[in-house]
């Protein structure tokens, strides 16, 4: 009898450990998870977070995204992607947007796949967002550890710092935006940026004052409480450089070239030339288009 009771109880075990192996519903969820999750944030313009609009638009990050391997699962962020006011939402708002709503699906991901990494990609104000967040993690201050990102891969990058490891030829300046203070911390190896020569957006020299003065305006343009301890480093960087350059002298003549024909034909010449979206085929390493040089860098990690 004693035999037979302790047969049932091993019999018992048995089926449960045969159950959390094979037909439990955490090994049902790891056997649906991809290997390799992105995360891709469009540009300005390029998506909307309203209903009517456009939503999950690939944009220039199609070129990225398209072909990507079966264990690579691919997921577009919507946001406002507005950037004035007189648009849906000013562009620090609309950033924040995006950041927050990237953030809750990587944090969802983290949190069902405990296998999976996370690659963030972004473009234009996508890359903007798609970087703080990366920093937010790499610095230690996010949700997610930095051990389960696998790659950042930034396009016309408004916050690129001269530091950040470049794809393709080198390029002058910094973003538009300034550089992030603190950098990407632990995911910095996992980081790749590219620019293309000419756009000012990722490349403005750093000795035009009006322009970066505007980036940090943007930026700040809808102050985050939870940054805004970086406010004040960031603008003290550029006070610093203008005053080390010839202080409000420079400055004051830069605002009188700023509304002269010189700044109009600047302008003019930059946005004509299409460097800002020139990434289809733009060539970086190895003759590669940006684009088609992220998208074989994703699939790698798949």
């Amino acid at each position: 009898m004693r035999f037979s009771r302790f047969s049932v109880v091993i019999g018992v075990v048995a089926a449960v450990v045969s159950g959390m192996t094979f037909g439990g519903g955490a090994a049902v969820a790891e056997s649906n998870c991809p290997n390799l999750y992105v995360i891709a944030i469009p540009g300005t313009w390029e998506t909307s977070d309203k209903p009517d609009g456009k939503r999950a638009n690939p944009g220039m990050l199609g070129g990225v995204t398209r072909g990507l391997p079966a264990s690579v699962r691919v997921d577009y962020v919507s946001y406002a992607a507005t950037a004035f006011p007189w648009e849906a939402e000013v562009y620090g708002a609309s950033k924040k947007e995006a950041v927050d709503n990237a953030r809750g699906l990587a944090t969802a991901m983290t949190q069902q796949c405990g296998a999976t990494k996370i690659a963030l990609v972004g473009y234009s104000q996508g890359a903007d967002a798609a970087g703080d967040l990366a920093a937010e993690i790499g610095t230690g201050t996010g949700a997610i550890a930095p051990n389960r990102i696998a790659a950042v891969g930034l396009i016309s990058d408004p916050r690129r710092a001269p530091h950040d490891a470049l794809v393709g030829p080198p390029v002058a300046g910094a973003g538009a935006g300034g550089p992030r203070i603190g950098g990407f911390g632990y995911v910095g190896p996992q980081t790749r940026t590219i620019c293309a020569i000419g756009d000012l957006y990722c490349a403005t020299p750093a000795d035009d004052f009006v322009a970066r003065f505007a980036g940090f305006l943007a930026q700040t343009s809808r102050p985050d409480i939870a940054s805004a301890w970086r406010y004040p480093q960031e603008l003290g960087a550029i006070v610093g450089d203008l005053m080390a350059r010839g202080g409000v002298p420079l400055l004051q003549s830069q605002l009188v070239e700023f509304a002269g024909p010189q700044r109009t034909r600047q302008l003019q010449q930059f946005y004509s030339s299409g460097a800002h979206i020139v990434y289809g085929t733009y060539r970086v390493d190895g003759g590669k288009s940006a684009t088609s040089w992220m998208q074989e860098w994703l699939a790698s990690m798949a």
